[in-house]
């Protein structure tokens, strides 16, 4: 008897429930997603949902992020001032593309909702902060940046400017914005910017 090759059917029906909510999400919004609609659209339970992910947060997060991860690469040209740049400036194209703008909803969407909140917190910007810090200890291993450089003010600083324009001012968020606030973010840090 011959053995059938290929991924087992949790992986498949996985893949289903996250595709099936990334369309969702794309086609309606957050809000107005529900765990039901998944599971209709992917051919599985409620259960089977809730067996992977706690919440509705949870699944729309992870199908968004299974989807779009690709966009988001991690650089690493050996000049911490490249890296940032184009860490935070696809960030900025991809945000403000339609697919991207589904982040600014869920953080609205966190305002009023601690549970989204928290999902979107550690499924999306703690992994990025996790990235530009690589890349800021890269900076500091070659000499870029000083040793005492506050990780966390850092990372801060680069990345407020950003969401402050998208989601405050409604100011245009571009490549020559992101050059500019990469430029005075290291500057700030006592970084050489050539």
């Amino acid at each position: 008897m011959e053995k059938k090759v290929g991924r087992p059917r949790s992986e498949e029906t996985k893949k289903a429930i996250l595709t099936a909510s990334y369309e969702l999400l794309l086609e309606n919004g957050f809000n107005t997603i529900t765990v039901e609609g998944i599971a209709e659209r992917a051919g599985v339970s409620k259960a089977t949902i809730y067996k992977w992910w706690p919440n509705k947060a949870a699944v729309v997060l992870d199908g968004f992020f299974a989807a779009t991860e690709s966009m988001l690469q991690v650089p690493d040209t050996g000049s911490v001032c490249e890296d940032l740049f184009i860490q935070v400036n696809n960030l900025a194209a991809f945000i403000t593309s339609p697919k991207g703008k589904v982040i600014t909803e869920l953080i609205a969407a966190g305002q009023f909702n601690a549970n989204i909140a928290e999902e979107y917190r550690v499924r999306y910007f703690n992994p990025r902060r996790l990235i530009s810090q690589h890349i800021l200890e890269r900076g500091m291993q070659r000499g870029e940046l000083k040793n005492d450089l506050d990780m966390e003010l850092s990372i801060d600083l680069i990345f407020a400017p950003l969401f402050y324009r998208l989601l405050i001012t409604g100011e245009t968020v571009d490549s020559a914005f992101v050059k500019s606030l990469i430029s005075h973010a290291l500057t700030g840090m006592n970084a050489k910017t050539e």
